[in-house]
């Protein structure tokens, strides 16, 4: 029975993978142990586990010789507590698998980036080689790969340009809080001009954008309105004028890839004011001219999370959404149709939970 360690597992991703895991019975066979770095001999949290099965107290998740009593170690901490524990557990001699949710290890030369649905290929040949650092990518890199995975997977991609649209909960637990505050302090501020019969719409604008403008409006996460607005900038620039975001779309999206001849990935990205799922529109510069009909097989028959979605108004607007997906592991890919650009350009709108696909931490 493997001994696996958590780490991290009360954070809003850590949640997500217990919840999941109790979902998927993935308890069994494990003997599973629980850190924490803040409650050292505290009650471990209660799963389905196996009979007989008891993880004990929480142990210390910056004791290298507690971790190292484990054949794999799960941490959904962040990349600071990576940096922090990692290097002083692999010096100890400790051999065993490292899974971690944060970007601290993910472009490591002996890591490998696992999206399995895209590159099981990598994954297995990476534990062949012996590599025991595997990592989850960038969450919106995860979901384009996802979504338009089947192309990479025939060759299809000439290169590829992104726009996003992505959640306040990428951004992590304190900034979906305050998503809903923003939403609240507008909903308060429009209420007593929506109820006037002798309002109009302008007058519902000018109240909301004044209270989005005015010193006391909730911005400590996200420094300006992210409810009834936009923010054109994730992560920290780059010397390039990239984002590091839009960044992770080449670097990590070939890693996942395995692929010695990168294709090219740019883009934008783009914080919107959805509470969860990341969105994003895609322009593809294909190899070739294929068919529609041809792309679209290869795209919907990728693998089972794939919701090919009609190009039609109605389908758009009822399946192609946040509010559709948000909680289940599809992946709805639509829009998809050739662009006046020539027949080799191809377009695709996609969206997916990036809390049950890769949410990242740091």
């Amino acid at each position: 029975m493997l001994n696996v360690g958590f780490v991290g597992w009360r954070g809003m991703v850590g949640s997500v993978l217990m919840s999941r895991m109790d979902e998927c019975g993935d308890w069994a066979g494990i003997s599973p142990q629980f850190y924490t770095t803040s409650n050292v001999g505290g009650r471990s949290p209660q799963h389905t586990f196996d009979a007989g099965v008891d993880p004990g107290p929480l142990l210390d998740a910056f004791a290298p010789e507690a971790l190292a009593q484990c054949d794999v170690v799960i941490s959904c901490q962040g990349s600071d507590y990576t940096n922090a524990v990692h290097p002083k557990l692999r010096a100890a001699g400790w051999k065993g698998y490292w899974i971690d949710a944060s970007s601290a290890l993910r472009m490591n030369s002996d890591s490998i980036l696992t999206l399995d649905p895209i590159n099981l290929d990598v994954v297995v040949s990476g534990m062949q080689r012996g590599i025991k650092d595997y990592c989850g990518s960038n969450c919106t890199v995860s979901l384009m790969l996802m979504g338009l995975g089947g192309l990479f997977k025939e060759d299809m991609v000439e290169w590829m340009t992104t726009m996003t649209y992505q959640a306040a909960s990428g951004a992590g637990a304190k900034h979906m809080e305050e998503l809903a505050a923003q939403m609240a302090a507008l909903g308060a501020t429009a209420e007593p001009v929506l109820n006037d019969a002798d309002s109009n719409a302008i007058d519902v604008d000018t109240a909301v954008r004044e209270r989005m403008q005015s010193a006391d409006f909730p911005t400590e996460q996200f420094q300006v309105p992210l409810a009834g607005s936009l923010i054109p900038w994730i992560d920290k620039a780059m010397e390039s004028g990239e984002t590091k975001e839009e960044w992770k779309g080449f670097a990590e999206g070939n890693k996942i890839l395995g692929r010695h001849q990168p294709v090219p990935i740019d883009g934008q990205c783009v914080r919107i004011g959805a509470m969860r799922c990341h969105a994003q529109a895609v322009t593809v510069k294909l190899r070739e001219a294929y068919a529609l009909e041809e792309l679209e097989e290869v795209i919907s028959n990728a693998h089972e999370w794939v919701d090919f979605v009609e190009n039609t108004p109605d389908a758009s607007i009822h399946r192609l959404t946040p509010a559709a997906v948000t909680g289940t592991l599809q992946i709805a890919v639509g829009r998809v149709r050739k662009l006046r650009m020539g027949p080799e350009y191809l377009t695709a709108f996609t969206v997916g939970d990036q809390l049950l696909w890769g949410a990242e931490i740091g």
